[in-house]
C-alpha cells in the first residue's frame, strides 16, 4: 500500500477484468501493478447489528450465489448476475467492481480527445454519439456514465465501504464514494493515491427489493438505464423507499428527490410517475439519449409496482 501511495505511476490490481483491458488499449499506462487479491478478505461475514460484511476480495460470482444475499439483499444478486458474463464474473471483485471505469467510446479511443483519460484535452463525446451517455449531473467536461450495476445497487442499499490507506483506516456512505464530473472528470472517486477498499458493509434491512436492467441486447451489455429500488411499504403506504439509478450519470445516482415524494405516500403508479418526474426535473439529455428520460421513468414505474403490489 505504501509503495502504491509513494509512487503516482502505480496502482492495484484485483480481478483485472477492467483495468487489463485498459492496460491492452493504452488508456492505462502503470509503471507498477499490485496484486491486492491476497491482501484483503474473500470472506462474508455476519455483521453484530445483523448486516453484512463482504471482503473486497470477495468474486462477484461468489457474492450472487450468497444464500443470505440471496434472501436479505435480493437487489444486490440481481445487479451481479446481470452484469458482463459468468467469466467475467468468477474473476471480477466486491472491490474492484464499484472502481471500474467508464465504458464512453471515446474514453477508451486513445485517438480522440477525451477529459477523463487527458484532463484539458476535450470531450469527443458532446456533439458525438451519445446514446450510452449521461442525462444527469453532467458537465461541460463530460458527460460519460458509470457502468457498474453493483454500484447501482449498493447505492440504494446505504452500504458502506471500508477503505485503508497511508492515513489510516476509514469508511464511507456508499452513495458519497463516486465523484459527479465537474471541471475534473478523471477524477472518478474520493479516494486518495494509495488508498485499497478492504470491504463493503451493508446495513441490516428486510425491506423488499430489486434491481431491473434495460439495455440493448440480453446480455453481456450495459445499462441503457437500470433501477435499484428497496422498499418498506404497508397497508398501500410506502413507509420508506431507497432509490438509485444507472446507466445515466456520471455516478450511481442516489434518487433523493424520488424518494422524498414516495416517503408517506401511497403506493399508486400516479405517484410513483411523479416521483420519477421529480428526479428528472433537472436532466439535460441531447438527441442521441432523450429516450431516456421516458425509458427511466417507465422502468421506475414498473419497478415500484411489482415491488409495491
Amino acid at each position: 500500500m505504501r509503495s502504491v501511495a509513494a509512487n503516482p505511476s502505480s496502482t492495484f490490481l484485483g480481478g483485472g477484468t477492467n483495468l487489463v483491458d485498459h492496460l491492452k488499449l493504452g488508456v492505462a499506462r502503470p509503471d507498477v501493478l499490485v496484486d491486492v487479491t491476497s491482501l484483503t478478505s474473500d470472506e462474508i461475514t455476519e455483521r453484530e447489528d445483523g448486516g453484512l460484511s463482504i471482503g473486497a476480495a470477495v468474486r462477484n460470482s461468489d457474492l450472487a450465489a450468497d444464500r443470505r444475499v440471496r434472501e436479505r439483499y435480493p437487489v444486490l444478486a440481481q445487479a451481479l448476475l446481470s452484469g458482463a458474463t459468468g467469466q467475467l464474473r468468477n474473476m471480477a471483485t466486491t472491490g474492484g467492481n464499484p472502481l471500474q471505469r467508464t465504458r464512453c467510446v471515446y474514453f477508451q479511443d486513445v485517438t480522440t480527445p477525451c477529459n477523463k483519460r487527458e484532463p484539458g484535452s476535450g470531450c469527443s463525446a458532446i456533439g458525438g454519439y451519445t446514446r450510452y451517455h449521461a442525462i444527469l449531473g453532467a458537465s461541460e467536461h463530460c458527460i460519460a456514465t458509470h457502468p457498474s450495476d453493483m454500484a447501482v445497487a449498493l447505492a440504494a442499499l446505504d452500504a458502506s465501504v471500508r477503505v485503508l490507506g497511508p492515513d489510516g483506516e476509514r469508511t464511507i456512505p456508499f452513495p458519497e464514494l463516486h465523484r459527479l464530473p465537474g471541471d475534473r472528470p478523471d477524477l472518478d472517486t474520493v479516494l486518495g493515491h494509495g488508498e485499497l477498499i478492504t470491504a463493503i458493509e451493508l446495513p441490516p434491512r428486510a425491506w423488499k427489493s430489486r434491481y431491473r436492467k434495460v439495455r440493448d441486447r440480453a446480455s453481456y451489455a450495459f445499462a441503457l438505464v437500470s433501477v435499484a429500488a428497496a422498499v418498506d411499504v404497508a397497508d398501500g403506504i410506502v413507509r420508506d423507499v431507497r432509490l438509485a439509478f444507472g446507466g445515466v450519470a456520471h455516478k450511481p445516482w442516489r434518487a433523493y428527490r424520488a424518494e422524498e415524494v414516495l416517503r408517506g405516500a401511497e403506493s399508486t403508479e400516479d405517484n410513483f410517475r411523479a416521483a420519477a418526474e421529480a428526479e428528472l426535473r433537472d436532466a439535460r439529455p441531447d438527441e442521441g439519449n432523450a429516450f431516456k428520460v421516458p425509458l427511466l421513468t417507465r422502468t421506475l414505474v414498473a419497478v415500484l409496482k411489482e415491488l409495491c403490489a
